[in-house]
């Protein structure tokens, strides 16, 4: 993990109106906190059709959170439960119940986005950085919007569609 600093970006002036500054692709994923991930992934699959197309848990060394991706179409979901009552998924899931935390952009450059949207007066939650793996690269920043909810910038540099460790899920096999 590498964090991006901003000098090396440069950053459009706030008064330039010709260029789009945060140019976005398309909606990556939402990531719901919920009290029960698993049982939560079994009503996506089975009730909306959803397919299971990734997992992270213990079983995978994650020992914060347990996540399934869900994809439809171009839909992505990202389920997660927190696996110890001291972090900040289960302080989050105490004060909310089940909900969105994170809906994550899809941009041709994370670090710009980051540095264009704090720039303009958003208050960053995640800096730049890169996240690799055997499929690839993926650099994600991310700003917070209202509420607890977070708005995360995902510029992917892969082999392979999967969304790597940093968005909470292992490629499964089919």
């Amino acid at each position: 993990m590498e964090t991006i600093n901003e000098s090396e970006v440069k950053v459009q002036d706030a008064n330039s109106k010709n260029e789009d500054f945060l140019p976005l692709k398309r909606i990556d994923h939402l990531e719901f906190y919920c009290g029960n991930a698993k049982q939560s992934s079994f009503f996506y699959q089975y009730v909306m059709g959803f397919d299971l197309t990734g997992y992270s848990g213990l079983e995978t060394g994650n020992r914060e959170k347990t996540s399934y991706l869900l994809e439809q179409g171009k839909i992505k979901f990202v389920l997660s439960s927190p696996l110890t009552d001291d972090n900040f998924i289960a302080e989050h899931h105490k004060k909310h119940g089940d909900g969105v935390r994170d809906i994550a952009m899809e941009v041709d450059d994370a670090t710009k986005s980051y540095f264009e949207t704090t720039s303009r007066g958003a208050k960053g939650v995640l800096e730049p950085t890169e996240f690799k793996d055997d499929n690839g690269v993926i650099i994600r920043s991310a700003i917070q919007t209202y509420g607890d909810t977070i708005h995360s910038f995902v510029e992917r540099k892969i082999t392979m569609d999967c969304l790597c460790r940093d968005l909470s899920a292992h490629h499964i096999k089919q």
